[in-house]
């Protein structure tokens, strides 16, 4: 699956990404094992976060959440999650030899070089980067799609950036996201999925942070043709998402459900042919008016005589009320079928 299928519509299933963000904690090594792990799961495309930090940052930016025990001040762990431009295309080449689609989010003009050197695909932009003008003006250039998590912006400047986006002429998807980590179940706004369909007339993801699958499958049904979750080896692992993220047995369970979700979805079913074709089993499986008791020829039929019993095929049993009363022209054993012939 690549991008141009989600924006031409030509699958059912929505195209999975792995973020990996920061959980290889500036660890090389541990960056290239997410790569063979996401493979292993079965997405279609991994995310990674590229940062400069002394391109992106100050001395003086905060803590989100001061989570480091080995970094002071967050531009030290900045620096610490950066990699080299040459272990950048490495990370690139080990994403092609295991087929999944590498992308990034560039927080930089340096970090937005680097990427389009190495020939992303897509610009996926993070929530905390919608009002950073430059770089946006920078991707627009490509005429390469743009992905956007919306998790921190309201309608108003949504309304201003997908014009100014569909203006340039970019194709363009959106991603409800809500940037807790994790985020709570009443917070993952599954009803924004359909507003921003309805609204943009574009494509709509979901990017979850809930550390759980079933905003993502309830988002498929919805419509969601892109879904985001981060990826962890453990929850127990050192780092801001960890418990925020999937481990790798639910994100396999995830692309196996979303498999099964798009074979039930793209695959009308007509009714009255289902039922036509279960036809044998109905016989088998309904009730024909039997007798209760042996019954003489001449005999006057009574409710106490009547009962409905396996299998079908005989007269139905919503029949028995027009019985009563009727009286047998021929007799019926115990169990036996009742049919119109047996009446005058």
């Amino acid at each position: 699956m690549t991008f141009q299928d989600v924006f031409n519509g030509s699958v059912s299933r929505p195209l999975i990404i792995a973020e990996i963000a920061q959980a290889h904690d500036g660890s090389l090594g541990m960056a290239h094992s997410y790569i063979d792990l996401a493979a292993e799961c079965g997405v279609h495309a991994i995310k990674f976060q590229t940062h400069f930090a002394d391109e992106e940052s100050t001395e003086r930016e905060a803590w989100r959440v001061k989570f480091s025990y080995e970094d002071d001040r967050r531009i030290d762990y900045w620096r610490r999650m950066e990699f080299s431009e040459p272990q950048w295309h490495g990370l690139k080449a080990h994403c092609d030899e295991a087929g999944l689609i590498f992308l990034s989010s560039a927080f930089s003009e340096r970090a937005f070089q680097l990427l389009l050197d190495l020939g992303v695909p897509a610009w996926k932009v993070a929530s905390g980067e919608l009002n950073h003008t430059p770089l946006l003006d920078r991707m627009l250039s490509t005429d390469l799609p743009i992905l956007l998590s919306s998790g921190m912006s309201g309608w108003t400047q949504l309304d201003e950036l997908l014009a100014k986006i569909q203006s340039a002429g970019n194709p363009v998807a959106l991603f409800q996201c809500t940037s807790s980590y994790p985020t709570p179940m009443d917070q993952v706004g599954l009803n924004v999925i359909s507003e921003l369909s309805e609204r943009y007339q574009v494509p709509v993801g979901l990017s979850d942070h809930s550390g759980e699958i079933y905003p993502c499958l309830a988002a498929q049904i919805l419509g969601a043709r892109l879904l985001e979750v981060h990826l962890t080896f453990d929850k127990r692992m050192f780092g801001p998402d960890a418990k925020a993220s999937l481990e790798p047995g639910q994100l396999k369970e995830l692309v196996r459900a979303s498999e099964l979700l798009a074979q039930m979805m793209e695959q009308p079913i007509n009714k009255d042919a289902l039922a036509q074709s279960f036809v044998p089993q109905m016989q088998m499986f309904s009730r024909s008016l039997v007798a209760t008791r042996d019954l003489p020829a001449g005999h006057q039929l009574t409710a106490e005589d009547l009962c409905a019993k396996k299998p079908g095929g005989g007269m139905e049993p919503a029949l028995y009320r027009s019985l009563i009363g009727r009286t047998l022209v021929r007799s019926r054993a115990r169990d036996e079928a009742f049919e119109p012939a047996d009446f005058e």
